[in-house]
Formats: structure tokens, sequence, C-alpha cells
């Protein structure tokens, strides 16, 4: 059982689990190991009090060596649900289950919407998770939403195991080149079914006839990822010490809501830190 789980490796991710950490607190992080696509992508930073002028690469890298000074270690998995058990929290990433007293969520901003009808048929033929779901479709037909490069292996495994795989992917160019993989362009406009999903209907119009939807993208919508979590409007509704509605979970950075800033995020997941200490002080480890 660990005193925080922390879902997000960019500013306000790092903020708190740098506290965490100096505070004596054993937690778990989850994220990418290369921290933030965001702040890597950033041409010039010129408004982070102290560092000057940096490019976003040099900054990540720097985040990146402070991480490394406190050994704090990075838990490449995704994800994928979190339950709330009252006392504390069941987390599932990669098939495994992880539990924890209280969560921090510095997902950042999901930027890709659901698909009509996934949110419905999550569990009943839409899966977000391949080593999870995949063994259920072997010899089947599937459909994937890859929304990176770097879930191709996942592809990969899915197609060791399906009989047809219909790939769409977000980016170009694809790397995966099998048999048994055919390759979509056209848009998903609707995952179809009632009780299980039983296909995908396209923006040509086609409807392609399938067992199963795997979507594989960087992030999950909040409220689908924590059920019962409220929003105000695509943000994770808090409060000033960054607590939302759901007693032990805390959230922090661009998923709160604008200015989308790494100075906000920062000092975000610092309160953010410091509530979850106050939490688990006042908060009896029931379990």
């Amino acid at each position: 059982m660990f005193d925080t789980a922390i879902i997000g490796t960019g500013p306000a991710g790092l903020s708190a689990a740098l506290t965490l950490k100096m505070r004596g607190k054993d937690l778990i992080w989850f994220g990418s190991d290369q921290f933030s696509g965001k702040v890597e992508k950033s041409e010039k930073i010129g408004n982070y009090p102290g560092v000057g002028m940096v490019t976003g690469q040099e900054l990540n890298e720097r985040f990146r060596q402070q991480a490394a000074e406190l050994d704090l270690k990075v838990t490449d998995r995704m994800v994928t649900n979190i339950t709330d058990m009252g006392s504390y929290f069941m987390l599932l990433a990669d098939n495994e289950v992880y539990e924890a007293r209280s969560v921090l969520l510095s997902t950042g901003v999901v930027a890709s919407k659901t698909f009509p009808g996934e949110e419905a048929l999550l569990g009943r033929g839409v899966s977000y998770c391949a080593t999870c779901d995949g063994m259920f479709y072997k010899g089947k037909t599937i459909a994937v939403f890859c929304g990176a490069a770097r879930y191709e292996h996942e592809v990969n495994y899915l197609a060791d195991l399906a009989s047809k795989v219909y790939l769409m992917p977000a980016y170009r160019p694809c790397g995966i080149s099998r048999d048994n993989v055919e390759l979509i362009t056209s848009p998903i406009k609707e995952v179809m079914g009632t009780t299980r999903v039983t296909a995908l209907r396209l923006g040509s119009g086609e409807e392609l006839p399938v067992d199963g939807f795997f979507c594989l993208r960087g992030a999950i919508a909040p409220a689908t990822l924590l059920p019962g979590l409220k929003l105000n409007g695509p943000h994770i509704e808090t409060d000033r010490q960054q607590a939302t509605n759901i007693a032990g979970c805390f959230a922090a950075g661009d998923c709160t809501g604008t200015p989308y800033q790494i100075a906000k995020a920062v000092g975000e997941g610092n309160i953010a830190a410091h509530a979850i200490l106050d939490y688990l002080a006042e908060t009896p480890d029931t379990k």
C-alpha cells in the first residue's frame, strides 16, 4: 500500500513528487520516463522564474536530472482505471493492480475526445489496455485506434492474438506492416453496439463488423479514469488545496484548467503535495 500514487510526469507531477519524496512518503509515480512531451516541444521558455531563457528540451532535462538526484523512479505504465475503495484507491496499470491511500491526478489536458459510443461500451468490447484484455480476442476480429507510435508494440501484441486487425493510426508514417493488419484512413464516427461492441461506423459511411475495439491513447478522460469525479467543462474541479470532490483524490496542472503554464502547474503540484501530507496525517491507514 503506497501513501500516494501520482499519475503524470509533467511539471505538476514532478513538483508534488519532489515534495512528497523529501517528506519521506512512499509513493508510486506513473507516466513517461521522458517526462513532459509538452515541455520538450516548447521552442523557448522565458517566464519560469530562476532559469532564464531556456529551450523546452533544456528544462525537461533539468526536470529529469532533479528527479534522478532524489532517486525518484517513474513507473512507465499507463493507468487505465482508478477505483475509490473508500479508505484507499485501487489503480489498474498494464494488468497490474496497485493500492494507494491517496491519488494525485496530474494528467494534463486530454486533447482527444472519446468517440461516440466509446464510454457506453467501455468494458463491453471497448478496452484501453492491450495487455489486460487482448487474450479475450484470440482468433477474433478487432479494431485498434493507435494514438502514437510508442504504442505500436501493443498493436503488434494484439495482432499476434487476433485473426484480423483494423488499425486506425492517428499519426504518419505508421510502422506496422503485417498480413492480418489493415490500415484504415477514414475517421471513426461511432462505436456501435447495444450490450457489446458489434461494429465501427466510419466517416465514409462504411461499417466494420468487429468483436472488440482497443483505444491506445496517451491519456484517458478524467471522468472515465475515475468514475464520479466532478468536472468543470473538460477540467477537473478542485478547491484551493487542489482537492477534488472525492476524498483522498487531488489534481494539479493543466488538467485543472487555464492558464496552461509551467509555473502554475508547479505551484499547484506543491500545494497538492502539502494537502496530501495533511490528508495522510488526518486519515488513519485502515487497510
